[in-house]
């Protein structure tokens, strides 16, 4: 078996067995204009996928397009509010307009909140219901109708330790995260004799603005998630790539037959307990 190895962008070199696992399959990401979502955007790129991007930040959007065009890549960035029917309906509509059908759908657009319980507002839940679930919900029901005429697709959702984990001072964001991993096990129970698979990826802390920030806001508020804490549990922090990675993984065909599963990238935390 020949054996190549790539490397993540963080200096680590990851084996693969297949260089180009999206080759030719047309992928549509929710935020993939920064953080993992940006990570996930060049690496899908680089394994052959032509991409429509979609995020609402449209500075960072057209610079990840063109940096995958710079490369020879394939994409195309749309503007849309993931939380927003209308705004996700027109760019649906756009990019399998412009790419003709869409093979995989990425669902990763999110944010977090990081606050007591009881000092959360109507308009943090509101926000964090509509970022992070709202947008899954309403993305994959956009997505799924040509998936279903086709006769195959891949999804993942981006969902979070915190999906199955609580967590203090995050409750309403473990809500959120729980409800996009059960959205992605009941699309896999529904959907699967189309020969549709939907899965999610549960991240733990991840080196991108919002894992950074999240890891500041929380030792402010007293948690202290400073290297202890990281190595006690997760060791160290993901890097970005890293997660993207397992997104790659779940979307190919090299995980054909996985189904509603939940692929913890967390070194462990999860299983440790």
């Amino acid at each position: 078996m020949d054996m190549k190895t790539r490397s993540t962008g963080d200096g680590r070199l990851t084996p693969s067995i297949h260089p180009a696992r999206l080759q030719d399959r047309k992928v549509l990401i929710t935020g993939g204009a920064g953080g993992m979502g940006r990570a996930a955007s060049l690496l899908f790129a680089e394994h052959g996928a032509e991409l429509a991007i979609v995020d609402i930040a449209r500075d960072a959007g057209e610079q990840v397009v063109d940096e995958i065009r710079s490369k020879g890549g394939r994409a195309t960035f749309y503007q849309a509010d993931a939380s927003s029917s209308e705004q996700v309906g027109a760019a649906v509509h756009a990019a399998t307009g412009s790419l003709g059908w869409i093979d995989c759908l990425f669902n990763h657009a999110g944010t977090i909140v990081v606050k007591p319980l009881h000092e959360t507002t109507d308009e943090d839940y509101d926000r964090l219901m509509a970022i992070n679930a709202r947008s899954a919900f309403i993305t994959c029901r956009a997505v799924l109708p040509g998936m279903v005429a086709r006769g195959k697709g891949s999804i993942v959702i981006t969902s979070s330790i915190g999906g199955e984990k609580g967590f203090a001072l995050e409750s309403v964001y473990c809500m959120s995260k729980g409800a996009v991993l059960q959205l992605a096990r009941s699309i896999a129970a529904e959907y699967r004799g189309n020969g549709i698979r939907c899965n999610a990826i549960c991240p733990g802390f991840v080196r991108t603005a919002h894992g950074l920030r999240e890891i500041d806001e929380l030792d402010r508020l007293g948690q202290k998630w400073e290297d202890a804490g990281l190595a006690d549990t997760q060791v160290r922090i993901c890097e970005a790539g890293e997660a993207a990675s397992a997104a790659l993984f779940l979307l190919s065909d090299d995980a054909s037959f996985i189904n509603g599963a939940a692929l913890y990238v967390d070194n462990g935390w999860y299983s440790k307990g």
